[in-house]
């Protein structure tokens, strides 16, 4: 009858279990992408950000038109320069372009500033959110606050607490 059992769905039950045998569990939801959209927090957040990346690409592009501009100087002349000066031109290109993909590491790459301050943003934010959440679930007397916008198919309206939460946040 039973094949396999999903070990998270047993271990949900088995923790849900007592609190359901206890009597009544009063469960509610928020629709975390609307937290997302309405919270003025993420969009000055997404703001400060687009600004930041701004910056970085503005420098980066003055740093690829620095690296063309050599480039161009170097073909135009190489022909009628000494071998001396045509060294000096590659070693100064070679530099630049290590410069560039240094500066791509530092600031944009996986260990980037922009991703780090991304990252501590989203943290700070979210922190909140979650702050407000159970605030909102002590205040209420909710067993359960689930995020609805992950994998929530159906959810009665009278137990979305995103307002709620809004009104919290906005305290």
């Amino acid at each position: 009858m039973f094949k396999k059992l999903n070990p998270s769905i047993v271990l949900t039950a088995l923790i849900l279990l007592p609190v359901f045998v206890k009597g009544e569990v009063k469960v509610g939801f928020v629709q975390s992408d609307r937290i997302r959209t309405e919270y003025e927090d993420f969009k000055e957040a997404e703001s400060q950000l687009q600004l930041e990346f701004q910056k970085v690409q503005f420098e980066y592009q003055e740093m690829l038109s620095q690296l063309d501009s050599l480039k161009e100087t170097y073909e135009t002349q190489r022909l009628m320069s000494s071998p001396e000066w045509r060294r000096e031109k590659e070693q100064e290109i070679s530099e630049s372009e290590s410069r560039i993909q240094t500066f791509q590491a530092i600031k944009v790459g996986p260990e980037g500033e922009l991703y780090k301050r991304q990252t501590q943003m989203e943290y700070e934010l979210l922190s909140k959110v979650k702050k407000a959440v159970d605030n909102v679930a002590i205040s209420k007397g909710f067993d359960f606050i689930f995020d609805g916008s992950v994998s929530l198919l159906y959810g009665k309206p009278t137990f979305d607490v995103t307002d709620d939460v809004l009104h919290e946040l906005r305290k």
